[in-house]
């Protein structure tokens, strides 16, 4: 007998009815990909100012009588919402998420999962008592080279070191110059969730140096070093700067993965290369489909999961232990030593109130 999915599916035909939470920047940038994907329709735009709401509307076709404003479960009702996707800023992510499973809405959320790893512990087990679905949109999981690499690690026998270089200089003004951690919580974690997927392994402890160089234009921290061990013993080792001009890296990262029968190089732009080393090299092999690019694969693997029930990437407990590698890491720069991360889920677990067995 198959086992039931751990969410309610939301059956039918018709094309899902989502409501976006959030008109800003990344809410425009939603509004296109609801309007070109014809699985889901949308069912009203909340914000706190009317007026976004409205000019963001104003830039699609069709979208007059789109219902607008202030109140999630107001505009919800209105329009006829299945489902709610979250695109606020991350200290509105815990009440925004809160309030639509309340309502029975289940949720897709851009990262992070929500302000803090507390916050975080929170939305999950709101998911699990709501039994309603709950995902995070990694969208840089949903890239197709990246999809190629995992592919090529397919072929390395037994893996045993990722290691990614990450060296930028944006200026960004803003919030981000005088964040705490701003390489670490506001980077790291699209860094350290790709990681996750392409060794297709969850993280045990964590050792991170985080410092500033002398030139750096941050307040906080803007470089690190990260010696994660994962499951089965792999290392992952994360070096990255915000403020290293010259020579840059891409935004994905420069990659390297070893394994016993050899190597895989990407350089976050072009297509990964392999060389292997022991062995019979054999044909190279074929990635699985994407589900679409960026925040439309996002989306589709979200419809997908509420029709049939299919565990997505990015659920909520899944997403969790990616913002957990971020906060092991900062509190291991803090302490000087090696965290373990199930001690940091645990101490989040009981910040929030909430039993403390790590999910």
């Amino acid at each position: 007998m198959t086992a039931p999915p751990p969410f309610a599916t939301v059956p039918g035909d018709e094309p899902l009815r989502v409501l976006l939470v959030g008109a800003g920047g990344m809410g425009r940038a939603w509004l296109r990909t609801i309007a070109a994907d014809a699985r889901v329709a949308l069912a009203g735009v909340v914000d706190l100012d009317p007026a976004a709401a409205r000019g963001a509307l104003a830039e699609q076709p069709g979208t007059e009588e789109v219902p607008v404003g202030t109140s999630l479960g107001e505009v919800a009702a209105r329009g006829g919402a299945q489902a709610v996707i979250d695109v606020t800023v991350p200290a509105a992510h815990l009440p925004v998420t809160l309030e639509a499973l309340d309502l029975g809405l289940p949720v897709l959320g851009e990262k992070p999962l929500a302000a803090d790893l507390a916050q975080a512990t929170v939305s999950v087990k709101a998911a699990e008592d709501s039994g309603l679905l709950f995902m995070v949109s990694q969208n840089r999981r949903y890239d197709r080279r990246l999809w190629a690499l995992k592919a090529q690690a397919a072929r390395l026998g037994e893996l045993g070191l990722l290691t990614q270089e990450f060296f930028r200089a944006p200026r960004f003004g803003g919030f981000r110059d005088a964040m705490d951690h701003p390489l670490i919580l506001d980077m790291a974690v699209h860094n350290f969730d790709a990681a996750r997927f392409v060794l297709d392994r969850d993280p045990v402890a964590v050792y991170c140096d985080e410092y500033n160089p002398p030139w750096s234009w941050y307040r906080g921290d803007a470089s690190a070093t990260a010696v994660f061990e994962m499951a089965g013993g792999v290392r992952f080792v994360y070096t990255g700067s915000w403020c290293a001009d010259g020579l840059e890296t891409s935004w994905n990262s420069r990659w390297r993965l070893g394994g016993s029968r050899g190597s895989a190089i990407w350089d976050g732009e072009g297509e990964p290369e392999v060389e292997i080393a022991h062995g019979p090299a054999g044909p190279g092999p074929v990635a699985p489909p994407l589900p679409g690019e960026g925040t439309a694969g996002a989306l589709t693997d979200f419809v997908t999961a509420l029709r049939t029930g299919r565990v997505p990437m990015g659920e909520c407990h899944d997403n969790l232990l990616s913002l957990a590698m971020v906060y092991a890491a900062i509190a291991s720069s803090a302490t000087g030593a090696r965290v373990q991360v199930a001690d940091v889920l645990r101490a989040a677990r009981v910040e929030a109130g909430i039993p403390a067995e790590v999910p």
